[in-house]
C-alpha cells in the first residue's frame, strides 16, 4: 500500500511538471477567481495582525470607541497590504511552484489566478493600503504600513536569501504590526515594549527555523538510510546555510533578552504606588516566564511551526496565556 500510494504521488508530480519540466497550468472557471485571490491572501495568516492590538492594551487605551475603530481600520489596512504581498510573491515564484509538490495547488501556481491579475490587484493593495492609511489615520501610520510593504517586498526578492538578515526582516514584520496600533492612536511606545515585543518575535521565528532545520536534517537521515536521495532546503533554500546549533543560541539569547524586558517593563510600570488589590503587573512576569519556558519545549524537540498553531494546539500554553492576559489586564484596569 505504502508503494503504490508513493508511486501515486510520483505520477501526480510528474503529471504537473510534464516530461520536459513545469507545465503551464489551465486557466481557471471565471467565478473560481475571488476565491482564489482570497486564497492567495491567507487568511490563515491574519491571526497575526492581532498584534495591532498590543500597544493600545498596554497603554489601557483600547476600550474607547474612537480607539476600537482606529484599530479595526488599522487591522483591515495591514490585512491588505500583506494580502499585496502574499500576491506579489505568489506571482513572481509561480514557475518555482509548479515545480513543487505541494506548492503547485498555490491557486497563482495552479491557473486559478492568473499571474497578471496577482500582480495587479497586489500592486493595487500595496499602493491603497498606506494611501487609505494617510487619509483615514495618521501620516506616520502610512510611513509605517509603506515601510512594511516595501521590506516585505524586498525580502520576496532577495533579502530572503540573506543570512541573519531573513530573521531580521521577519521579526521586524512582527514588531510593526505591534508598534502600528499605537502609532495610529497617537500612544508613546514604552522602550520595553518595544524591546520585549521584538525580542519576543525573534524568539519566536528562530525557534521555527529551528525546528524546520531539524525536521530537514531528520528526513535527509531517514532518506539517507533509506538509500534514497532526499533534497536539502527544498522547503526553504537558506535553511541549508545555517546550522541547528547557531539557530538554538538565536532562539535562547532572544528568550532571554524578552524575559528581562519584560521584567524590567513590569517592575518599572509596577513601581507607581496603585489602587490595585495585588501587585498584577509584577505577578504577571511569571505567567510570562512560564510561556516563555513552555514554547521552549517545543522549540528544543524541533517542532515549534507556526506560533498560532503551537499556542492552539497546547492547552497548557494556551491556559498560560489566558492567565497572563487576566494579570495584565488587571494592571491596566488597576484593580
Amino acid at each position: 500500500m505504502a508503494e503504490r500510494a508513493a508511486t501515486a504521488e510520483r505520477a501526480a508530480v510528474l503529471e504537473q511538471r510534464g516530461p520536459l519540466g513545469p507545465r503551464s497550468p489551465r486557466p481557471g472557471r471565471p467565478g473560481a477567481l475571488p476565491l482564489g485571490l482570497l486564497k492567495t491572501a491567507r487568511p490563515r495568516q491574519w491571526v497575526k495582525n492581532v498584534l495591532v492590538v498590543a500597544a493600545p492594551a498596554a497603554a489601557g487605551e483600547l476600550f474607547s470607541r474612537h480607539a476600537l475603530t482606529q484599530v479595526a481600520l488599522v487591522f483591515g489596512l495591514f490585512t491588505a497590504a500583506a494580502a499585496a504581498v502574499y500576491l506579489i510573491n505568489d506571482a513572481r515564484d509561480a514557475d518555482a511552484d509548479r515545480a513543487h509538490p505541494t506548492k503547485c495547488r498555490r491557486p497563482v501556481a495552479a491557473g486559478q489566478v492568473p499571474v497578471s491579475v496577482a500582480y495587479a490587484v497586489g500592486g493595487l493593495l500595496a499602493v491603497l493600503a498606506p494611501a487609505a492609511a494617510a487619509l483615514l489615520c495618521t501620516p506616520l501610520t502610512a510611513v509605517l504600513l509603506a515601510a512594511y510593504v516595501l521590506m516585505q517586498l524586498a525580502y520576496c526578492v532577495s533579502l530572503k536569501h540573506v543570512l541573519v538578515v531573513d530573521l531580521a526582516v521577519v521579526t521586524t514584520g512582527f514588531l510593526m504590526r505591534a508598534m502600528i496600533g499605537g502609532v495610529a492612536l497617537g500612544i508613546p511606545l514604552s522602550r520595553w515594549f518595544l524591546i520585549t515585543t521584538g525580542f519576543g518575535a525573534l524568539f519566536m521565528v528562530s525557534a521555527k527555523r529551528y525546528s524546520e532545520a531539524v525536521q530537514m536534517a531528520q528526513a535527509a537521515e531517514a532518506a539517507a538510510a533509506d538509500g534514497r536521495a532526499e533534497r536539502l532546503g527544498a522547503t526553504r533554500a537558506l535553511l541549508t546555510s545555517y546550522t541547528t546549533g547557531y539557530l538554538r543560541f538565536v532562539w535562547q539569547l532572544a528568550a532571554g533578552v524578552a524575559v528581562l524586558a519584560y521584567c524590567l517593563w513590569a517592575m518599572e510600570s509596577g513601581g507607581i504606588a496603585g489602587t490595585g488589590l495585588l501587585p498584577w503587573r509584577q505577578l504577571s512576569m511569571v505567567a510570562f516566564i512560564l510561556a516563555i519556558l513552555r514554547y521552549a519545549v517545543f522549540a528544543d524537540r524541533g517542532t515549534a511551526g507556526e506560533p498560532e498553531d503551537v499556542v492552539l494546539r497546547d492547552r497548557a500554553l494556551a491556559l498560560i496565556g489566558v492567565v497572563w492576559l487576566a494579570m495584565y489586564g488587571l494592571a491596566v484596569a488597576d484593580w
